[in-house]
């Protein structure tokens, strides 16, 4: 059990965080702050291209707000979080390198939304998901405004006002993760796909990001004045790594990425 919210580790151009306060992973609004920091800190370092998130231990990936903290200082729901919200990731500012999530356990109220802020989710067999705030009297503030944007209305509407409990098959059902891997071996696919990822061009994933984010709520025939404006998609248009694919291609060969 540790009192740090998390640790982290480097691993080339791989930033892995490990959720790890107490037995749950929970997170109060100073570890909140602290994993905000943390993300800002990723977004801006070049040396770093990926993240993989991931909780400590067998039976949690994160239990979400600190209630136990909660009842013992008497913290507000609406207390300042930081820059990009509960854990970071509710509404980061112009984050655009990939995060894996690892869940390996229970991912539930703010855990489960900080999920919901990665790309790219494995569930190991055991994980299950909930937004139980109706539980508590809380709002499910992030899984509002996220989760009818992941799964159909009614499944997301069931969800947050019932409180009821998903297991891993039926997250994989409704999309809301890629893969469901045996327990134990979250991280090891989670490795996996970063790795294949970091294989491939760097300029592009920032782009596909970006744009995706761009363009999620603008209607299909303005998307594409907005994918033409942004500053990754002019990068990628202008790099060097760009006539590097072709040349490959042409001399049937793997590319040398140079990021340029």
């Amino acid at each position: 059990m540790s009192d740090q919210p998390f640790t982290t580790e480097r691993r080339g151009p791989i930033l892995e965080v490990t959720l790890c306060k107490g037995k749950a992973n929970a997170i109060s609004a100073a570890d909140s702050r602290a994993l905000s920091q943390l993300w800002a800190d990723f977004r801006d370092d070049d040396s770093l291209r990926f993240a993989i998130l991931t909780g400590a231990g067998e039976k949690f990936f994160s239990a979400g707000w600190d209630l136990k903290n909660v009842a013992e200082t008497g913290e507000a729901s609406d207390s300042h979080y930081g820059e990009g919200g509960f854990g970071g990731l509710n509404h980061p500012r112009n984050l655009y390198k990939p995060i894996i999530a690892a869940v390996n356990g229970i991912a539930c109220g703010g855990g489960f939304e900080m999920m919901l802020g990665c790309d790219i989710i494995v569930a190991e067999t055991h994980a299950t998901f909930a937004l139980p705030e109706i539980n508590v009297g809380v709002l499910p503030d992030c899984g509002v405004v996220k989760l009818r944007r992941r799964v159909p209305y009614h499944v997301a509407v069931e969800f947050m006002m019932t409180g009821r409990w998903m297991d891993a098959e039926e997250a994989k059902h409704w999309g809301l993760v890629n893969h469901v891997v045996p327990s134990g071996e979250g991280m090891d696919k989670a490795r996996e796909i970063a790795d294949t990822l970091a294989a491939g061009p760097p300029l592009l994933y920032p782009a596909i990001k970006q744009v995706l984010r761009m363009t999620e709520m603008v209607p299909e025939h303005e998307a594409f004045a907005v994918h033409d404006a942004c500053a990754t998609v002019e990068r990628v248009n202008r790099s060097e790594d760009i006539k590097e694919g072709a040349r490959a291609f042409a001399e049937k060969r793997q590319p040398r990425w140079q990021g340029r």
